[in-house]
């Protein structure tokens, strides 16, 4: 059985755990969002639902462990949210990774684990929880994309690629939903401070913050409904990495 409806407005946001999908969970459970996440493992989750629980003690938040590489798991995490029977105010599809490699030299099943993860979640995700939106005509979905989905760098090999279809499934979301009420914003941001940087010795201000990448989310979902913010293209201010 469903639990009793909140009041709350919610956000369903994949890999919430850390890094920039921590940040833009917190940002929005600051304004008052329950919130719905999924990420691989089930001690992450309970680790945030105890942070959650003390810093949030007004709001709720949903937790599902499931790998976004997997469709039948993005499919698992989708009827968990869809059983919470409640409207979805803002979708923001984060599930991410990095392997770094060329074309003619990664590893095979590079390609298909990158494009599983980085498009696939956001593609079959959107085909299920997208729905409710357009029938209620209203809500917002933000692409968590990256510099690399405009400039091709030598490493970049598969992810790349991955990264150029994430921004190409954002803009045509975009022209699919605007009859609908619906904005589609896709987040391209550059270096930012979290633990894929670990150990690069590099300092923390060579780097934007997570935090910097949520308030510019929340900006968006913030014009008024006759408005999208269609891309932001954010980079550390002493410019880019070259394993960006």
């Amino acid at each position: 059985m469903p639990e009793p409806t909140s009041n709350h407005r919610l956000l369903v946001i994949t890999g919430g755990t850390k890094g920039i999908g921590r940040a833009m969970l917190e940002r929005f459970a600051a304004e008052g969002f329950d919130v719905a996440t999924t990420a691989r493992t089930g001690p992450a989750l309970e680790a945030l639902a105890e942070a959650f629980a003390a810093a949030f003690p007004q709001q709720k938040l949903y937790t599902w462990a499931a790998d976004l590489g997997v469709p039948a798991e993005i499919q698992a995490f989708a009827g968990f949210v869809l059983s919470l029977e409640r409207p979805i105010e803002v979708l923001v599809n984060n599930t991410g990774t990095f392997l770094p490699g060329q074309i003619l030299t990664e590893a095979p099943g590079t390609f298909e684990h990158l494009m599983a993860v980085n498009v696939g979640s956001a593609y079959h995700l959107s085909r299920a929880l997208l729905p409710g939106m357009v029938a209620r005509q209203q809500g917002f979905v933000a692409n968590v994309c990256s510099t690399a989905s405009l400039v091709a760098y030598t490493n970049g090999g598969s992810y790349c690629m991955s990264k150029f279809a994430l921004l190409a499934l954002s803009k045509l979301l975009r022209e699919e939903l605007k009859p609908h009420g619906i904005g589609v914003t896709a987040l391209l941001p550059g270096a930012t401070y979290t633990d894929s940087w670990a150990g690069s010795g590099l300092p923390p201000e060579r780097f934007m913050q997570p935090a910097d990448v949520a308030e510019l989310l929340w900006a968006a979902y913030r014009v008024s409904p006759g408005a999208v913010v269609e891309e932001i293209l954010l980079r550390p201010l002493a410019g880019d990495l070259p394993a960006e």
